[in-house]
Order: structure tokens, then sequence, then C-alpha cells
């Protein structure tokens, strides 16, 4: 096995809701540690008391380690981060908030010193982590702020890829915010991302409309004509393959989304609701950050936290997403360094890699 695994952070999330029962299912699996380097930040407490709930789960042999300098490759590691926490599953409390911070602000610590190569979240109870120490509306702003850039927030499954043009804002809010800037931004930042992180040559995204059919001409609204569409044209003309505005529901109950490479919905709801519904083990991925962070795309489940009914398979889809980025980055970094002796050596070869493009395109 490599001993150039990547490391990969973790945080336990809320620590009375699912965050711990899919961590140890998923390492369970003595081959995670085959795929990556896992740093847990979290409390042993927590560890030991939800691997009691869980039936037929052998012990996760953890490396207990004070920091980051003190892992083992190879092994799972577990940074200490608020054990004093009292454990009541499916309760939210200002306690669990607070050792949820405690283990995401050591994780973000250690991702900005480039000790990880990339960090997966459990989730988190936005309420309960509200404190002096945390004025954020999830883990995406939270990010934002400490590592910079503007993040764009993606969910990913392999059927599907979903980009959001707002993000954690009332849906009151939603058409005031919305600006053909922001638009071509978002469309920019997905092709880009789409690219770098997901191998993909030039990217057809698909822009949903904001109003029940598309606006019908204006009839239900006129952000389409006003806002969406010329941000759809300006961006075509920037070279990004954007098409609509399409009306969302009929895009997917049509299958629509397939002959695209990623969605751009107008807010958080439009988008992950058919997401979710078409992939239910799906991943959240903060793109347009200098560092990868991707999540389970589900939240605390307080409702079955402690009885052994949380599905693992969206925090291993997570951490599989996290290595796949990491190196398709460092694949793509490296080819547009200087791209004239990678053109050399394949001269004459087919790209394979390109997609046949359909001979029309059809609006809505």
């Amino acid at each position: 096995m490599s001993e150039n695994r990547l490391k990969i952070g973790i945080t336990q999330g809320d620590p009375n809701g699912i965050g711990w029962e899919v961590i140890l299912k998923t390492f369970a699996d003595p081959r995670m540690t085959e795929l990556c380097t896992p740093v847990i930040y979290g409390s042993l407490k927590a560890a030991e008391f939800y691997q009691k709930t869980i039936a037929d789960l052998e012990p996760v042999p953890f490396h207990i380690a004070s920091s980051i300098h003190e892992i083992r490759r190879g092994k799972i590691n577990l940074i200490l981060c608020g054990d004093e926490t009292k454990i009541e599953p499916g309760t939210a409390s200002p306690e669990a908030g607070r050792a949820a911070a405690e283990a995401l602000h050591a994780a973000v610590r250690d991702l900005r010193d480039e000790q990880l190569d990339a960090l997966v979240t459990a989730p988190i109870d936005k309420e309960s982590i509200q404190s002096d120490d945390f004025r954020y509306t999830g883990h995406t702003e939270f990010l934002a702020a400490e590592l910079g850039g503007e993040p764009l927030m993606m969910m990913c499954s392999d059927l599907l890829r979903m980009g959001l043009v707002t993000i954690h804002i009332p849906v009151t809010e939603i058409s005031h915010d919305l600006t053909r800037q922001k638009i071509v931004t978002r469309l920019e930042q997905l092709r880009s991302s789409l690219k770098a992180d997901f191998g993909i040559v030039e990217p057809r995204i698909a822009v949903l409309a904001l109003n029940p059919h598309a606006g019908d001409g204006g009839l239900l609204g006129s952000e389409e004509e006003h806002i969406i569409r010329p941000a759809v044209n300006e961006a075509y003309e920037k070279g990004i393959l954007a098409f609509g505005p399409f009306a969302a529901d009929g895009f997917f109950a049509s299958g629509h989304y397939r002959d695209y490479d990623a969605v751009l919905a107008m807010y958080h709801d439009q988008g992950l609701t058919p997401f979710k519904t078409l992939s239910p083990d799906g991943v959240n991925f903060t793109a347009c950050l200098g560092s990868v962070r991707t999540s389970p795309d589900h939240g605390v489940a307080f409702d079955i936290a402690g009885q052994d009914k949380a599905d693992p398979q969206s925090m291993r889809n997570a951490i599989y997403l996290a290595t796949d980025i990491v190196n398709n980055r460092r694949a793509w970094a490296e080819w547009t360094s200087n791209p004239l002796p990678h053109a050399e050596r394949e001269r004459g070869g087919r790209d394979l890699s390109v997609k046949d493009l359909p001979d029309t395109e059809k609006e809505s």
C-alpha cells in the first residue's frame, strides 16, 4: 500500500446527531485506510458511546493523537476535541454545538496550514452551534470566512451535479438577491470547477428559471427575461456552454438533466429537492475554495440519532469524492502548467474524454 495516502480530515459534527454513527460505520471497513489516512476531530467519549449503540460492529481501532503532528499514516486517527460534552442523542443543546464548533475550528486550522489534503464535515445543528465564536448560517459561509474566496455550493452524485446561485437566505429575499452578474459569476465558477475538479473538458450547464413555466413571457414574473436569460447569453458569449432558462418541473420530469454535466439552480430548495430525490446518497461539495471540502448531503437527523438507523453511504461517498477532487486538481494543475509538452505527446491521438454534443439545443 502507498505511503502517500491523502490525509483527509473528518469533523464529528453535532455529537447528539448521527455524525458519529456514520463515521463509525464508514471506518468499520478496513479498506477505507487503503484509500486515505483519516484524521477525525472529535470526542473519544462520544465515539465509544455510539459504538455501543451499533449492533454487530467491531470496535474501530483509533490511534489517539493530541495534534496533527502525532497522527500515523494508514491508521484511523482521532484528534481529541470536546471530550467533556454530555452525550444526549437526539437533543439539540448549546453544549453539543460548542463541541461541534471546537472540532470544526481545529480541523480548519490544520487544513489552512496545509496539514490536511481535504476536509469532510459531519452535519451540525445550525441553531445550537451559534455562539460568539460561530455566527454563520452553515459550513459554507464559515469556510468562506476562514479560507477566503467565493464558495459555490454544489451537490454531486454519479447522476447529477447541482450548483446554487443563492444558498442560505429566506425565500422572500431570493428575487432581490438575484442579479445578472451573480448568475454569470456562478456559471464561471461552475465551469471552472467542472473542468479542474471533475476533469470535464468543456462542460455543458443547464440554467433553471426562477418562476413557474419560466415566467410565461412575463405573466408569472420578469426575472427570466430581465436577469436570467441575459446572464445565460452573456455567459455563452464568454465561451461557457450555458443553456436555458428551463422551467424546473418539466426539466426534471422529462429527464432533461441527463443531457448536461451540471445544473445551476436559483435557490436552495429548487436544487436540493430534486437532487436528494434522485440521489439520496449524494455529496455536498464546497467548490471554488483553495481547499477541498465535502460533506454528506443529510443533516443531524436527531429523530434517529443513537438508534442504529443511519446509513453511512453518503459519508463514504463524501470521502471518495474528496480524494477524487484532490487528485483531479493536482492532475489539472500539472496539465495546465505547461500544456505544450502534453499536446505534443498526444498529437494525433483522439481525445475520448470529449463528449459528443447533440446537433441542436432545446431551450424553453
